[in-house]
């Protein structure tokens, strides 16, 4: 063995237990070594320097290279185990890459936590496979302009990985996201018209008159509007414009749930029980949810993520079922048609990235579990899927790979299994034909670039890894940050975003991908996702912990956010120990939303502080003896105050402050009243100082502490909100008004009993009229924002007085919909 000195770069080899492990002489094993070495020295030079070899127990060949970059590293370990992974005899090499051990080869290491691994081969690859698939150079230029048809943090997404490679980009956008990032980031933007989606980012001749008037040669779809539509992808061949997805005839096959479940039966996919003909009466759909027995999912033919999809359990719950699915569907997809599958209990959603280019090759990048969701939709990913069996991770990733072969695909795509958490048995539920959101986890455990893998894909060029090159290191995990109340059952919020601080990422352990900044609107035209975050562990703890510290830096003002919810969740019991199906939220509902706890005396304090030290004079510029005095009361410098405060749980306490010393070097004793009655916690000698307009910096005795706080004014008879961030918990807090404005702000509510809109949204139906007699929990009103439908229901039992709204009206949050008059006790 030689070392280099300082942190250089380590090779060490030993040919006998190489040749051994590969199952060839020698000399094959020599030749193997030194192929590797000339491939680490064009990423490591100068840090390698010549080799030596080993002592004769050395059993593995391990690389070292902590002084060189991790994409290097990584480059080199791959190079380095597919010369070793090609080999036709079973071979298992571990490689060290600084703290990450990466085993690879046929046949898996056994007994050792955290190795990552390569895919093996496919058994049957295609004949163009065979001579193609491996890691070639650059066969056909790229473009050198592509439009972006799309907005927010996935057209950012595209354009960092664009800039990258030297490509152009051509942004659009509608007259709300004037102003919006994915604007600012591109080399053009041009406006596609006003707000709605189906005057904007879904005007297919629009968006092709602006690709040809900019020169783009390409349009990336991102996802949603118009990613999975086959007629804008025929319209784009027809206009000699490169798609970057698959051909339309295999999005039309996958965008139909009952077409591609016979495709993938005919490939022998597994797919669920259930009834997927032409026949869409409801009588008739009734008497197959009953053939199937209940409960069943109701599933719209057309589009994905939850819309269009219901849980029935009974016959009698069937026909609202099939009513609101239908609804849904029609307006998310232009397409009423549903489907109806046997619901499996206890399901787990997991599902395998796959790539296809124009040649013929077709690989996965592993699987990934998305199984804790809300309302169908995912809220927490994680890439590998907890607690599968290497055998089966294969299987399903031959799966996959088989789903894409059957429809001729091209680009990304994922294809999504739901599978039974105690059999593990599993079955296709359906292809999306596009990048999804969640595709960062894949790209952490494979150090890849999925985008610029499309791009090579689009331009014609061969996939840059064959599978058995594409690595599995450690574990990764991605929580979409949403404006939603999770504790409103996840009613989407909007607004302007106040605040935004995201944690500090460096691309490789921590990613945020977003779209918006501090003052952006998140609007209820679109939807509510403020950004992603992205982790990457050595294994699931590590990950895990990481996310966890992550979600306790995430500072968003606004607005109501999921941050604390998916910080409950990333710390609950049974989610680390990766107990996961798409009951989990339902299941520990209780445990997930505990009653909000009364604000810490810490925390009152600290916001006491906030309020007086804003309220002093700032500190002169200059060293004046005039300039520099602050302004004094008469007889003393030393003053008292008491500052009311409301916590979440809409109790009260009361701070007292007493200054001890002088301006500018002020120190306080501080009273905090408990509203429980308790005897009051005392803090004395605090100094304290505002270390920009949201920072506060206090020391109280030996401990020095920080906290973000930020000040929401009030609007109109509203009340002033403090949201302050300390030690990773955000606690909400008010400064009630005065009774004066509280009295008035009485007077102007809504009165008592009626239904208000809870956020700005459009009235989709109305179903009730004055004079209507109405039983408590009967439907009222419905209402949709943010694509999202919500149902509002009368609270209590009683009689329509006044109904005022009407369908497809925008009503804004707090407006009146529809005026009670509670009935009577002893009516007859």
């Amino acid at each position: 063995m030689d070392e280099s000195a300082g942190d250089g770069a380590v090779v060490e080899r030993n040919w006998e237990d190489v040749a051994d492990m590969l199952g060839i002489d020698n000399a094959t094993a020599t030749q193997i070594m030194d192929l590797a070495i000339s491939l680490l020295r064009k990423s490591l030079d100068p840090a390698l320097r010549d080799v030596e070899q080993n002592p004769p127990d050395k059993r593995a060949l391990d690389i070292v290279a902590s002084s060189v970059p991790r994409r290097a590293r990584i480059a080199s370990a791959r190079a380095l185990l597919a010369v070793a992974a090609a080999h036709p005899t079973p071979a298992t090499v571990v490689v060290r890459v600084g703290a990450a051990r990466i085993s690879a080869g046929v046949r898996e290491r056994r007994g050792v936590r955290g190795l990552a691994t390569l895919a093996p081969p496919p058994t049957t690859p295609s004949p163009a496979a065979a001579s193609t698939a491996t890691s070639h150079p650059l066969q056909k230029p790229m473009f050198n302009k592509i439009l972006i048809a799309n907005r927010g943090e996935i057209a950012c997404r595209v354009i960092r990985t664009a800039r990258r490679l030297g490509i152009k980009t051509v942004a659009v956008y509608s007259e709300a996201d004037t102003g919006a990032l994915h604007v600012e980031m591109a080399d053009e933007a041009y406006l596609l018209g006003p707000a709605p989606s189906s005057e904007s980012y879904l005007k297919m001749d629009k968006i092709i008159e602006i690709a040809k008037r900019s020169g783009a040669q390409a349009i990336h779809p991102g996802y949603g509007f118009l990613s999975e539509n086959a007629s804008f992808a025929e319209r784009l061949a027809e206009e000699g414009i490169e798609f970057i997805g698959p051909p339309a005839s295999a999005i039309r096959s996958m965008g139909s749930k009952s077409e591609s479940k016979d495709i993938m039966l005919a490939a022998k996919v597994p797919c669920v029980p259930g009834y997927h003909g032409s026949s869409q009466s409801p009588s008739h759909l009734l008497s197959e949810a009953q053939r199937i027995g209940f409960p069943v999912l109701i599933k719209a033919v057309l589009g994905g993520g939850g819309k269009g999809m219901r849980v029935v359990h009974s016959p009698e719950e069937f026909d609202q079922a099939l009513e609101s699915a239908r609804r849904e569907a029609q307006k998310s997809f232009g397409d009423e048609r549903v489907l109806v599958e046997r619901f499996v209990r206890e399901p787990r959603h997991v599902e395998v990235q796959v790539f296809a280019d124009k040649l013929g090759n077709v690989v996965h990048l592993h699987e990934r579990d998305c199984s804790v969701q809300r309302r169908h939709q995912k809220v927490i990913e994680e890439a590998p899927a907890p607690g599968l069996s290497e055998e089966l991770r294969a299987e399903l990733g031959k799966k996959a790979v088989d789903a894409a072969r059957a429809v001729g695909y091209v680009g990304a795509g994922t294809v999504e299994f739901i599978m039974d958490n105690k059999t593990k048995e599993f079955f296709f539920m359906e292809m999306n034909t596009r990048l999804q959101v969640e595709h960062p986890v894949t790209e952490m455990i494979t150090q890849t670039d999925l985008v610029e893998w499309q791009l090579l894909a689009a331009s014609g060029n061969t996939l840059p890894l064959a599978q058995a090159e594409i690595l599995r290191v450690g574990h990764a995990f991605e929580a979409r940050v949403y404006a939603e109340n999770p504790r409103n059952n996840y009613l989407p919020d909007s607004g302007t975003l106040v605040h935004h601080r995201p944690p500090m990422a460096d691309g490789e352990i921590v990613r945020v991908e977003t779209g918006v900044r501090k003052g952006d609107e998140v609007s209820t035209f679109y939807d509510p996702m403020i950004s992603k975050l992205v982790v990457h562990g050595s294994d699931r703890t590590e990950a895990l912990r990481l996310l966890r510290k992550a979600l306790g830096e995430y500072e968003v003002v606004g607005m109501h956010t999921n941050v604390d919810f998916l910080s409950s969740l990333a710390s609950h019991e049974a989610f680390i120990a990766g107990e996961v199906d798409t009951s989990f939220i339902d299941r520990y509902h209780d445990t997930l939303f505990p009653p909000l706890p009364s604000p810490s005396p810490l925390v009152l304090a600290q916001a006491a502080l906030y309020i007086v030290l804003r309220s002093l004079p700032a500190p002169a510029p200059t060293t004046s003896p005039w300039t520099a005095l602050a302004s004094v009361r008469l007889n003393s410098d030393l003053s008292t105050r008491t500052i009311t405060l409301s916590g979440p749980d809409g109790l009260t306490a009361t701070v007292t402050l007493v200054s001890t010393s002088s301006y500018p070097k002020q120190t306080w004793d501080f009273w905090v009243s408990s509203p429980s009655g308790t005897e009051p916690t005392v803090f004395r000698g605090v100094t304290a100082s505002l270390e920009g307009p949201s920072t506060l910096k206090a020391e109280l005795g030996d401990t020095i502490v920080r906290a973000s706080i930020v000040s929401q004014p009030p609007l109109g008879v509203a009340e002033e909100r403090l949201s302050v961030f300390c030690q990773g918990v955000k606690t909400s807090l008010t400064l009630p008004a005065p009774r004066w404005l509280a009295e008035q702000k009485a007077t102007l509510g809504p009165a008592e009993g009626s239904v208000v809109a809870l956020m700005p949204s459009k009235v989709i139906a109305v179903k009730v009229k004055e004079g209507d007699e109405v039983e408590m929990g009967q439907a009222v009103v419905v209402l949709e924002s943010m694509k999202t439908e919500t149902v509002l229901r009368a609270g209590k039992k009683g009689r329509v007085e006044k109904v005022l709204c009407q369908d497809g009206d925008m009503v804004a949050e707090g407006k009146e919909l529809v005026r009670f008059v509670e009935e009577e006790s002893g009516n007859s």
